[in-house]
């Protein structure tokens, strides 16, 4: 079972204690489909399962990093304040700011620093491909040299989203205590289906 790397750095609103389950959103701040689909969602979800599972909202960063950051995050949480995108559409429906609050906990998604091991990095990457130990030792080096070089030329890395080769946000994630994934959604997921499989999942850990 695929195990999630969670890196974040402090957290930025509320507290978050991992549990039995968890269920993590990582979103972008310059992402309108973040702000019309999956934060209503889990803000949704989490008054209805937060008493059963904790709940985690990453914001992170693979674009736009101008705007996709920690002084942006923090303006939304505390001030409602939307940028980029997401305000452009937010303004076409007469509002000058989200028009309410994120429920659940938030961090930010750590960025890779200059220490970053970009070898421990690409191999934590190889590794997520279920036949790459049994690749012979040319073709393994071959994948893992092109991995690093791809890390390497990027202007930032955000860890959990790297890592974990997210296709974008939202991301959405259930995960048990030893961080293994249970499911995951990219994009637009109906909450009829996310609270189905929640139902589910708590009817197994609690």
């Amino acid at each position: 079972m695929q195990k999630l790397i969670l890196e974040s750095d402090s957290l930025l609103k509320g507290n978050f204690t991992p549990g039995k389950l968890n269920f993590l959103l990582v979103f972008q701040v310059n992402c309108p489909g973040c702000f019309i689909y999956a934060i209503p969602l889990v803000n949704r979800l989490y008054r209805e399962f937060s008493d059963q599972i904790s709940f985690l909202g990453l914001s992170t960063a693979f674009e736009d990093f101008d705007l996709n950051t920690t002084e942006n995050t923090k303006r939304l949480l505390f001030n409602n304040e939307i940028i980029g995108e997401t305000k452009k559409v937010f303004d076409h429906q007469g509002l000058t700011e989200f028009p309410y609050p994120l429920e659940f906990p938030v961090a930010m998604d750590r960025k890779a620093g200059s220490q970053f091991d970009y070898e421990a990095g690409a191999e934590v990457i190889c590794n997520s491909n279920p036949n790459y130990k049994v690749w012979s030792q040319f073709d393994q080096q071959s994948l893992k040299e092109k991995v690093i070089s791809y890390l390497k030329n990027q202007r930032e890395l955000s860890l959990t989203f790297t890592l974990n080769q997210l296709k974008g946000t939202p991301s959405m994630i259930i995960f048990n205590d030893q961080l293994e994934i249970l499911e995951s959604w990219f994009g637009h997921v109906s909450y009829e289906i996310v609270q189905q499989e929640l139902k589910q999942l708590t009817g197994l850990f609690n």
